[in-house]
């Protein structure tokens, strides 16, 4: 079960996830340079805003059918929705596509998909695969993908709740997963609380630049000054 109490969770959602990331550079030093997306993921919904939940981690494939069939299909179905059910939420999906450069070949995420996801406490997705159906996705449902694909080809899942990768970010089960338009970030559990505080202190010092910026008059010299008044903002 999760530690972060629903204070935390509200002040994270305000948030984007370039601010997180920059609030994780303070507390999490060490997380600079991964735990984030680094290839492009198109946004579906970017009104949505920011989705912070606890990741379901999965494989899929699509190119070709899965080597289940009949009793054990429907059991590695049943299974995976009840992996998606379990857990702490709200939960988050993040699944690699196994598929390589062909990734996208099949949609696993459609009306049917978000809505059974939605149902099952999920509000959103991250994937390097493809979606689909994207005016009948279930409402409040985020996705962040590799691309926009109309068929659904051979997709299956190949396995769940092992460590994925997705767009050079890798996840574990359970991962606290901050995402946006911008795309998403592993934010450490042990320093959630703190990056609330830490984006304040960031955005108050970054305000003190941008103001010195729209001032009529704006030179070289008022911005080093800028710099600083921004270094004594605490």
């Amino acid at each position: 079960m999760s530690n972060i109490d629903a204070e935390t969770f509200e002040a994270l959602r305000a948030l984007d996830t370039p601010t997180v990331c920059n609030a994780l550079e303070l507390v999490a030093p060490k997380r600079r340079g991964y735990g984030y997306t680094v290839d492009p993921l198109l946004c579906a919904r970017p009104e949505l805003g920011s989705m912070v939940g606890f990741a379901r981690t999965a494989t899929i494939r699509a190119m070709h059918p899965s080597d289940l069939a009949g009793a054990e299909a429907r059991a590695m179905q049943d299974a995976y929705y009840s992996y998606v059910d379990g857990g702490p939420k709200p939960a988050v999906m993040v699944i690699q596509d196994l598929d390589g450069d062909a990734r996208g070949y099949g949609s696993f995420w459609g009306e049917v998909n978000s809505n059974i996801h939605k149902g099952l406490g999920c509000i959103g997705l991250v994937t390097d695969g493809s979606v689909r159906d994207l005016p009948d996705i279930a409402p409040g449902f985020q996705l962040l993908a590799d691309r926009v694909g109309p068929s659904h080809a051979f997709v299956h899942p190949v396995g769940f709740g092992t460590p994925v990768t997705v767009a050079g970010m890798r996840v574990k089960d359970g991962d606290l997963i901050h995402a946006d338009q911008h795309g998403a970030v592993v934010v450490p559990e042990e320093a959630a609380a703190a990056v609330p505080e830490a984006a304040a202190n960031i955005a108050r010092r970054e305000r003190v630049i941008i103001g010195a910026a729209q001032e009529p008059g704006f030179n070289m010299e008022r911005l080093r000054k800028a710099w600083g008044d921004a270094a004594e903002v605490h």
